[in-house]
């Protein structure tokens, strides 16, 4: 596995002051005093949600509920050491993964539907969602693993405060459907570590049919490049665990175009970086919806895969997928 290694962060960081990635960023943050005023800024996009692209205009702090179907407090579905996720993030010891109920994207092919969809979780309280940060912490994770947190940011980062006051250290993962807010993610800027977004579709009528969201492929460039400006390439330490950065999710379709792909792992390597760690799976299955939708009700084969992985070569990309 190819790995950018601590030792190289100065050729890569997109500041000209060298950062310790050997510590989470939201720790500078913290001590500066910003994190409240970001918490402020976060929870008054809920009075009016606008956490992300869908812009409901609900008020959430009242309990109203829009699109992602979230209210007021966090719901949590389960958390602990995952094994399933990118080498880098799971070394030994497993990815502490908290996975959220609820989303803003509600792919009608979602792999954890029971989740996204159906909302299997439990009301979480501010400090609650705090102690469970340093549960996971306890039990030896390498990371703190926020799956699907767009709908939840300004209650993730409250509940950060309160775990950082109480000792929590782990890295920040970001894992998300990448359907976001830019204004969010700006003010994620110093929070978080690790931005792991996935990069669905490149075409408007794909993206309007299974995702109800004909602007994902201008939200999911802007929002990626966006990320990078603020982590760069990942950085991975000498024993193989992901420190810092961005980490690209692709999940191969089936009937994705010769095109689309091009225009996607081109964007990845010119726009965003050459080092850019792009994880291609090939693990998607016509769940949900997709079952009875033409096009996506089948797997993808071995030569969909296989050419994803080439075109990605061609455009330059290495990381990831090796």
């Amino acid at each position: 596995m190819q790995s950018i290694a601590l030792k190289d962060v100065c050729m890569i960081s997109n500041s000209s002051q060298p950062v310790d990635y050997e510590r989470p960023v939201y720790l500078s943050t913290w001590k500066k005093g910003l994190l409240t005023t970001r918490i402020k800024r976060l929870n008054a996009l809920l009075e009016q949600c606008r956490l992300c692209p869908r812009t409901c205009l609900v008020n959430r702090v009242r309990g109203d509920k829009g699109v992602c179907g979230a209210g007021r407090f966090p719901e949590v579905a389960s958390y602990g050491p995952h094994f399933g996720e990118e080498r880098p993030l799971v070394g030994m010891h497993g990815s502490g993964t908290v996975f959220l109920a609820h989303c803003n994207l509600l792919c009608i092919f979602c792999q954890n539907y029971d989740i996204s969809h159906l909302a299997h979780g439990s009301k979480t309280s501010i400090s609650q969602l705090a102690q469970i940060m340093l549960e996971v912490q306890s039990m030896g994770c390498h990371n703190l693993n926020l799956v699907t947190p767009t709908h939840y940011v300004p209650q993730i980062i409250e509940a950060l405060q309160v775990a950082l006051q109480n000792g929590f250290r782990l890295p920040l993962v970001y894992n998300c459907g990448g359907y976001e807010s830019l204004e969010v993610i700006q003010l994620l800027d110093g929070i978080i570590d690790i931005y792991m977004p996935d990069l669905k579709f490149f075409d408007r009528q794909r993206s309007r049919d299974y995702l109800n969201a004909d602007d994902y492929p201008d939200v999911v460039q802007k929002v990626i490049k966006e990320m990078h400006r603020q982590v760069g390439p990942l950085i991975i330490d000498h024993e193989s665990i992901a420190k810092h950065g961005l980490l690209v999710r692709y999940l191969v379709m089936p009937g994705t175009s010769e095109d689309e792909l091009r225009s996607i792992f081109r964007f990845l390597s010119q726009e965003v970086s050459p080092e850019t760690y792009v994880n291609i799976m090939g693990q998607y299955r016509p769940l949900y919806k997709a079952r009875a939708v033409k096009g996506i009700d089948r797997v993808p084969q071995m030569a969909e895969y296989n050419q994803a992985r080439l075109i990605a070569r061609e455009m330059g990309l290495t990381r990831g997928f090796d």
